[in-house]
């Protein structure tokens, strides 16, 4: 029975569904994940990196070694810059709620006559 299969083909299989079990956990986490919190932005890119490890282990045990790294290299990277990105979107935000309007520049029609 074991003459057809190796030890490696084995430890593939293992590994792949140790990374299917990864993503699914993921999925579901995000999923039931609470929209109403605060910075919830942050608390789904941190579960992402959990599938990011979860794609690396599946690219691991499909034989693709070269893009298992390539992807290990750069998720960290895409994460960070879509946590910055929406950490600056949140700061413009925030200084345009302000409930003074900026009259430094411009005059109403009323203050020029």
């Amino acid at each position: 029975m074991f003459e057809y299969t190796s030890v490696m083909e084995i430890i593939r299989s293992i590994i792949l569904i140790i990374a299917a079990i990864l993503i699914v956990i993921t999925a579901i986490g995000i999923l039931k994940l609470n929209n109403e919190m605060d910075k919830v932005i942050y608390v789904r890119l941190h579960m992402l990196g959990v599938m990011d490890l979860a794609s690396v282990l599946a690219l691991i045990g499909l034989n693709q070694p070269l893009l298992a790294g390539i992807y290990f290299i750069l998720a960290p990277f895409l994460a960070h810059a879509m946590a910055n990105a929406y950490y600056y979107q949140e700061d413009e935000k925030k200084y345009e709620n302000t409930s003074e309007p900026n009259n430094l520049t411009s005059k109403t029609k009323e203050e020029k006559a």
